[in-house]
């Protein structure tokens, strides 16, 4: 059974950073494609960025690029985001997702999910 757990979530002041770490387990990630996703409190899921199982291309969200930093570590089983530059608006759940098909910011595309992980800006 997949299973996916995000960490590194928490309380940081606007213009600090942050990095959350997505484990996986039950499944060797190396040939799968990975996301974060977000969602603020009253909003629906968005997503942030993505990452490519072979060379590891990246592409993120308007509201991500030049602050956040998609990567992956196969060897441990675990993708990253590193986040800086952070902004009140930045406060979200965020979710890690596997992609056994394509790299994708459409959630349908997801096999599985995390559970999340709080990040809240304080201005």
């Amino acid at each position: 059974q997949v299973q996916l757990v995000e960490s590194g979530g928490g309380l940081v002041q606007a213009g600090g950073s942050l990095r959350l770490s997505c484990k996986a387990s039950g499944r060797t990630i190396s040939t799968d494609n990975m996301g974060w996703f977000r969602q603020a409190p009253g909003k629906e899921r968005e997503f942030v960025a993505a990452i490519g199982w072979g060379v590891g291309a990246t592409f993120y969200a308007d509201s991500a690029k030049g602050r956040f930093t998609i990567s992956r570590d196969n060897g441990k089983n675990t993708m990253y985001l590193q986040m800086n530059s952070l902004k009140p608006e930045d406060t979200a759940i965020y979710y890690c997702a596997l992609s056994r098909a394509g790299l994708s910011p459409l959630e349908r595309i997801y096999d599985y999910w995390g559970q999340g992980t709080q990040v809240t800006v304080s201005s």
